[in-house]
C-alpha cells in the first residue's frame, strides 16, 4: 500500500520541523523525511532574526538603520555599519528578492510566537523586540533574537564584572583569550579568563558530552571539586557572574547550573560554542517532541533523490508533483502527498548544489539563478558580498519556486529555509529567522492547501 499523506516534508532542520509542525496544525496529516541528521549540533543554539543588514554590490543597496556598537572586535568586511539593535524596524531595508520581504513583516512575527510557544522556559527574548548582544567563545559579540536561558546572565548589555571558566584539554574555548577580545571589544564590564583542570581526567578526544554527563550524574563529586577550583579566582576578580564553555549538564542543564550558581555565590551562564552544540542538540530535542505532540510522522536516514509528476498546463509548464522518490537500500520507494514542502538547506546543507557548469537544486531540480561565468560566483576579497551566499530557488509569494519567467515551477510545491535564494545568511545573521518564519508560511499554506 502506497504511503501518503496530505504534505510531505523534505528536511529536518529548523525550517523543515517548523514547516512541519505548521502544517500539522492545520488538521493535516504530515509527514517528514530527513536523510541526514539535522544541523543544530552544528549551531550555536542562539536564534536569529537579523543581526546586521550588509551593503551589497549588485547596485541594491540596503539603506540606513540603526544600529550599535559592535562589539566583536572583528572586520564585518565593511559591509554592514554594525549590528541591528531592533530587527523587525530593519526590515523595511530589505530588497525585494530577501525571505523576509517576501513572506511580510507579519509572518516573522507569528513564526517567532511559534518558536516561543515550542521553545517554552528553554529560551528567553520574547520579551522585547530589541537584539540581544550575546559573547562567544570567540570573545565576539553576537547580535540574536532568542537565546538560551543558560545563557540569559551572559549578556553584553549587563555590566556586572564577569569570569570566564575554560577546561585545560579543551581547546575550542581560550577562556584568557576571549576575555581579552572581549575588553578590546570595549565591552561595558570587567572581564577576565582562567583556564583549570576539569576535576575528572577524560581521554584527550573526549567529546563535550562526556563533561556534560559528568555534570549531570556529578560523578566523583565533579561540581563541588569545580567550584573549589574556581572558588579563589571568582574571589580575587571580583567576578559578579562566571561563564563556562556550553556544556554544563546534558539531560539536567538547568540543575547543574544552579548548584554551581549556589556553591560559587554568583550567577552561571554558558558561552554558546561550536559543534557539537549542546545547546543546539537541546533546541533539537524540543522541537521534534512537539512534532511528535503534534502527530507528525518521521521518516529518517534515506535521501529523497527524485520525484513524480504530471504536467498540469502545457501553456505555463507547470508540473503537480504526485510523489517523491526515497532511495532505500538502492530501491526508490514512493511517498505520495498531496501537498510538499521543500526544505533541504542551502549550499552548506547541499539542498543547493554545483558544478563546475552550474548551480542546481538537486531533488526537483528547481531554477538556481546565476552567472554562466563561474568567476563571478565569487569576489576576491574574502570578506566580500559574494554573490554564491546569496545562491537558491525564488519563491513566488506562495513560496512556490519559480522559473526563470517567473511562472511557478510546481503547483504544489513550496521552499522554505536555506535553500532559497536571496539572502545571506552568514553576514545578516538571519538563517535561524528565515527557516522560521518561511518555514512556518511554507507548512500552513501547504496544509491549507489539501
Amino acid at each position: 500500500m502506497p504511503i501518503r499523506e496530505d504534505v510531505l516534508v523534505v528536511g529536518g532542520g529548523m525550517a523543515g520541523a517548523t514547516a512541519a509542525l505548521s502544517a500539522a496544525r492545520t488538521g493535516a496529516s504530515v509527514r517528514l523525511v530527513s536523510y541526514r541528521k539535522p544541523t543544530f549540533r552544528q549551531a550555536s543554539g542562539l536564534v536569529d532574526l537579523l543581526g546586521y543588514v550588509p551593503e551589497r554590490t549588485d547596485g541594491d543597496t540596503s539603506g540606513d538603520v540603526e544600529g550599535g556598537t559592535d562589539g566583536s572586535g572583528s572586520d564585518t568586511g565593511g559591509r554592514s555599519s554594525g549590528p541591528v539593535a531592533n530587527p523587525y524596524d530593519a526590515l523595511s531595508v530589505l530588497p525585494d528578492d530577501h525571505p523576509y520581504s517576501v513572506v511580510g513583516d507579519d509572518a516573522v512575527r507569528e513564526a517567532f510566537d511559534l518558536f516561543d510557544e515550542v521553545a517554552g522556559d528553554l529560551y528567553v527574548g520574547s520579551h522585547t523586540d530589541a537584539n540581544a548582544l550575546l559573547p562567544t567563545h570567540g570573545g565576539t559579540v553576537k547580535p540574536t533574537a532568542r537565546y538560551p536561558v543558560s545563557a540569559a546572565a551572559g549578556v553584553a548589555s549587563d555590566d556586572r564584572s564577569m569570569l570566564l571558566v575554560g577546561f585545560e584539554g579543551l581547546t575550542d574555548f581560550d577562556a584568557p583569550l576571549a576575555a581579552q577580545h572581549l575588553r578590546a571589544a570595549g565591552v561595558p564590564f570587567d572581564v577576565e579568563g582562567v583556564q583549570v583542570r576539569f576535576p575528572i581526567r577524560f581521554r584527550a578526544d573526549a567529546k563535550v558530552t562526556r563533561y556534560a554527563r559528568a555534570l549531570d550524574r556529578d560523578e566523583e563529586a565533579a561540581r563541588r571539586r569545580l567550584v573549589s577550583r574556581l572558588e579563589d579566582h571568582v574571589e580575587s576578580s571580583g567576578a559578579e557572574r562566571v561563564g563556562f564553555p556550553a556544556l554544563l549538564g546534558d539531560e539536567q542543564p538547568a540543575t547543574v547550573r544552579e548548584d554551581l550558581a549556589d556553591r560559587l555565590g554568583v550567577d552561571v551562564f554558558e558561552v554558546p560554542m561550536g559543534p557539537p552544540s549542546l545547546p543546539g542538540m537541546r533546541l533539537e530535542d524540543r522541537l521534534y517532541a512537539a512534532l511528535d505532540e503534534a502527530g507528525v510522522r518521521m521518516t529518517t536516514g534515506n535521501p529523497v533523490v527524485d520525484y513524480e509528476g504530471e504536467e498540469t498546463d502545457e501553456d505555463a509548464g507547470s508540473v503537480r508533483i504526485n510523489a517523491v522518490l526515497v532511495d532505500h537500500k538502492n530501491n526508490r520507494v514512493p511517498y505520495h502527498a498531496e501537498q510538499f514542502v521543500l526544505a533541504t538547506g542551502g549550499l552548506v546543507g547541499k539542498g543547493i548544489t554545483s558544478s563546475r557548469e552550474r548551480v542546481m537544486e538537486p531533488v526537483f531540480d528547481c531554477y538556481v539563478p546565476h552567472s554562466e561565468d563561474r568567476y563571478d560566483w565569487s569576489r576576491a576579497d574574502a570578506f566580500g558580498d559574494h554573490p554564491f551566499a546569496r545562491f537558491g530557488v525564488v519563491p513566488d509569494g506562495e513560496l512556490r519556486p519559480t522559473t526563470a519567467d517567473g511562472e511557478a515551477q510546481f503547483e504544489n510545491l513550496r521552499a522554505a529555509g536555506g535553500v532559497l535564494g536571496g539572502a545571506d545568511f552568514a553576514a545578516e545573521k538571519s538563517g535561524s529567522g528565515v527557516s522560521l518564519a518561511t518555514g512556518h508560511v511554507a507548512g500552513r499554506t501547504a496544509g491549507e492547501s489539501v
